[in-house]
This record gives structure tokens, C-alpha cells and sequence, in this order.
């Protein structure tokens, strides 16, 4: 059985590379030029191709490791092809080591899938395969495959980092890890995530220990309650500041202490996250980001877990708690109206489809912000509940990084909700075959509209020439 999946797994392998050769071609073909982004990766890759590694665009706000391993894929290949002059690290074959990166992605959610879900190996080969097929089509991710952008390298090293974490290859990991930063700077983020698997595997060896001690239900789960909420804090507080403890979990988790250590020396060192252009990437503190990302996370997973028990489940709940949701209702007004930033990017550029989901639902009407909060508490309760067989530390751990990966952004990208999506994604149970094959019906949908509008729908900007096209 091992052996035929394998079988299996390498065909699709070699139809997915195939696929996105052709869609490759078919989108050099019609967009030769850098666009958008890629004005300035292009280039800068380039000079790199030429040895000039000490100049650099300062409009680039990003460490260098795309153009690093551009060089170190592209070099290779040229030689052993004997390919001379233009070919070279040119706009077409920068984009192909994004290909390069999604076959990498497709393996690694393949590998992510089956070491996740343990439990699960008597289930049929085809729902571990079709699974990993479809999270590697989710349309943000491979859009960006026939761009030259970050996206698919800095997802391959963070799903890769991760992989290693699940396997306590710790140093390996956080080296990774380090990898995935030199694409992301917030990729930080998903390194002390991949750390606080760890820890959250800590405490809950700990939780079952120290309940099995005193013979109570603390080993159960715990009760969404102030009292839970108490007993989970005075828990970690302990836990943290027991010497022996706090001594063990360093001793096993430095190598991602190092990493983060690096990575502050960087910050401190460079005056801030971003290198170059720092006029358009202020942090600030835009608590609705969550909330879209809540939202983009439930549209997208409603293949794989919409069903009349979880509606039942929320309504259940909505009946048991009224206050609590009630209370969750008032917060999230609360931020909306005093924490909503609005970079000038999304009111200006009309070629990303956040443009159009801003004007069309959120600025529809000077209250529509403020009705969607409902929305914001199932999209998060739905969050939650697909999780919830997860330990709540671990859940813990994610609500926390991705807090920190959406929060402080103020432009709102889509771009930015890759990672945790898939994260999200490939923790929950592995759905049924037919909710799998709805699921990679939707995203297929979505990226032929997506590769349509780009490529047939072509417009132009009042006084320019210059060709635009429509982009997540």
C-alpha cells in the first residue's frame, strides 16, 4: 500500500510540475516584463547573477535569500545546460525557481499531512495525497508561483522548519528557520511558533503529570470560564518559573533562543524590521487584521468543514453562553472603531482584489464595519472549533503567532495570511474524500479566474501606458 501511494504521490509530482510549466510559459508569454513587485526582485536578483553583491535597491524593504538561492539554483542549471547570454537569471528563469519551490511545498504538505495525522494512516492513501494536492494549489500561494516573489520560497522553508521541529530535529529547524527570515523578516513569527510547539508539548505533559499528582479533572479540558482562565495562568506562571523546569525546556529549545537572539541583534543593528523603504511599512496596531484573517480563513475552509452539526455546535453555544458571545461582540466593535488602520496602498491601487473588498464590503457603508463584527465571532469560534481537537496549549501557541503575524500589519494583503492558513488547514482532522475534492474544485476555480483576469483582462491607468492586470 506504502509502496503504490508512493507510486501515486510521484505522478502527481510530475503532472503538477508539468501544469505549472505551462502555466508558466503561458503567463512569461504575456507578462515578459518584471511587474508589480518583481521591478525590483528582478533586477537585484541580476546584479547578484553578476557577483555585484554589494549593491543594493534601497526601495527593497526584504533580507536577500530569494536572490541568494536564485543564484545558487540558477548558476547550476546554466552550466549544465550549457545555456549562455540572456538565459541567464533572466525574468523567465527567476520565476522558475518559484516552480521549484512549489513542487518543494507540494512534498512538504505531503510529508506535514501524513506525520499530522498519525492516527489516522489506516485511512485511504488518496485522502493523505488529495489533501496535500489541494493545500498546495491554495490559490494565494500558487499565484505567486509565476511571479517572482518571496511567497514560495519563504512558505517552503517555514513548512520545512516545522516538518523538522515535529521530527526534534531542533537544530535543524531553527537553521531553517533562519532561512525563512532572510526571504520574510516576519517569518520571526512562525520560528517562535515552531518553538512554542515545543513548549506547548512541555506543558502538556506537565498538565497530565501534575493532575494525575493530585488526582482532580485537571488533566480535562479546561472550562471557557474565568476560573479556567485563572487556572491555566497560575499553571503556566508555574511551570515557567520553576528553575528545573524552565532550565530543561532551555537546554532543548536553544537553538530557536539563538535564532531569535540573531534576530534581535539584526533589529537593533539595522534601526527595525525592514531594511530599505520603510515610508510604506510602519507597524502599527490594526487589531481588525485578525478579523479579516478569521474571516479569509473560514471562507476558504468551508469545503472541508462546513456541516449542519457545527452550525448546531454554535448555535448550542450561542444559547449556553449568551454573555460571553455578547461580550466578544462588544470587544470587537470596540476595535474596530478605535484600532482600524487603512494604509493608502488599499484605497489606491485597484489592481489588487483587496482594493475591491474594501470599497464593495467594508466602505459599502459607514456602519457595514461595524455590522460585520458578527461575522468576526463565528469566523473565530469556527476557528477554534476546527482546532479543538488540538491541546490548548498548541491552540494557545497559534493564536498567539498569528496575533503577531496579522496585528501589527496595517496594509492588508492576503499575501500575509499564507502561512497561518495553512497551518490552520493541515491541523485540522483530514477531511473526507468529497469534502477534499470540493475543496480543490474551489481552489482550481478560483486560480483559473484568478490566471484569467490576469492574464485576458489587461487594462490601463488615466496618462499611463504602462499595462496593468489584476492581482491578489
Amino acid at each position: 500500500m506504502e509502496r503504490f501511494e508512493g507510486y501515486v504521490f510521484t505522478a502527481l509530482c510530475s503532472t503538477n510540475l508539468l501544469v505549472s510549466c505551462l502555466l508558466l510559459s503561458t503567463v512569461t508569454r504575456e507578462q515578459r516584463e518584471p511587474y508589480m513587485d518583481e521591478v525590483f526582485h528582478v533586477p537585484q536578483a541580476q546584479k547578484y547573477c553578476q557577483g555585484r553583491f554589494n549593491e543594493w535597491d534601497p526601495m527593497i524593504t526584504t533580507l536577500p535569500g530569494l536572490y541568494l538561492v536564485s543564484v545558487g539554483v540558477i548558476k547550476p542549471l546554466v552550466w549544465l545546460a550549457g545555456l549562455r547570454g540572456g538565459v541567464v537569471c533572466s525574468t523567465a528563469m527567476l520565476r522558475f525557481v518559484n516552480l521549484l519551490f512549489n513542487g518543494g511545498n507540494l512534498y512538504l504538505l505531503y510529508l506535514l499531512t501524513c506525520k499530522l495525522h498519525l492516527r489516522e494512516k489506516s485511512k485511504s492513501a488518496s485522502r493523505r495525497v488529495l489533501s496535500a494536492l489541494s493545500l498546495s494549489t491554495f490559490p494565494v500561494l500558487y499565484f505567486f508561483n509565476f511571479l517572482y516573489y518571496t511567497d514560495a520560497g519563504s512558505t517552503f522553508f517555514i513548512l520545512f522548519a516545522y516538518l523538522m521541529t515535529l521530527y526534534g530535529c531542533h537544530k535543524a529547524s531553527a537553521l531553517l528557520g533562519v532561512c525563512a527570515v532572510l526571504f520574510r523578516q516576519t517569518n520571526v513569527v512562525w520560528v517562535a511558533f515552531c518553538a512554542g510547539t515545543l513548549l506547548a508539548g512541555q506543558l502538556d505533559e506537565a498538565w497530565r503529570t501534575d493532575g494525575a499528582k493530585k488526582r482532580d479533572e485537571r488533566a480535562s479540558p479546561v472550562p471557557l470560564s474565568l476560573a479556567g482562565a485563572r487556572r491555566v495562568t497560575r499553571f503556566l506562571l508555574d511551570f515557567l518559573l520553576s528553575p528545573p523546569r524552565a532550565k530543561a525546556l532551555l537546554l532543548l529549545a536553544w537553538p530557536y533562543a539563538a535564532a531569535g537572539a540573531s534576530f534581535l541583534a539584526f533589529v537593533a543593528l539595522n534601526g527595525g524590521i525592514v531594511v530599505g523603504d520603510r515610508s510604506s511599512h510602519e507597524a502599527c496596531l490594526n487589531a481588525p487584521q485578525l478579523f479579516y484573517f478569521l474571516s479569509f480563513a473560514l471562507v476558504f475552509s468551508l469545503p472541508a468543514t462546513l456541516c449542519r452539526h457545527r452550525l448546531l455546535r454554535f448555535l448550542q453555544a450561542l444559547r449556553r453562553k449568551p454573555l460571553l458571545f455578547l461580550l466578544l461582540a462588544a470587544a470587537g466593535l470596540l476595535l474596530v472603531w478605535n484600532f482600524t488602520h487603512v494604509h493608502k496602498y488599499l484605497l489606491a491601487d485597484n489592481r489588487h482584489y483587496t482594493f475591491y473588498a474594501w470599497q464593495r464590503v467594508v466602505q459599502r457603508h459607514p456602519l457595514a464595519r461595524y455590522l460585520l463584527v458578527p461575522a468576526y465571532v463565528f469566523a473565530g469560534w469556527h476557528f477554534l472549533d476546527a482546532l479543538r481537537s488540538r491541546s490548548l496549549f498548541w491552540t494557545l501557541a497559534l493564536l498567539v503567532c498569528v496575533l503577531a503575524a496579522t496585528v501589527p500589519q496595517r496594509l492588508l494583503e492576503f499575501r500575509y495570511f499564507i502561512v497561518p492558513y495553512l497551518v490552520f488547514r493541515l491541523h485540522m482532522p483530514l477531511p473526507s474524500l468529497p469534502r477534499l475534492l470540493l475543496e480543490l474544485a474551489l481552489h482550481a476555480a478560483v486560480n483559473a479566474a484568478t490566471l484569467y483576469l490576469f492574464l485576458a483582462r489587461p487594462f490601463l491607468w488615466p496618462g499611463s501606458e504602462d499595462t496593468q492586470r489584476f492581482m491578489w
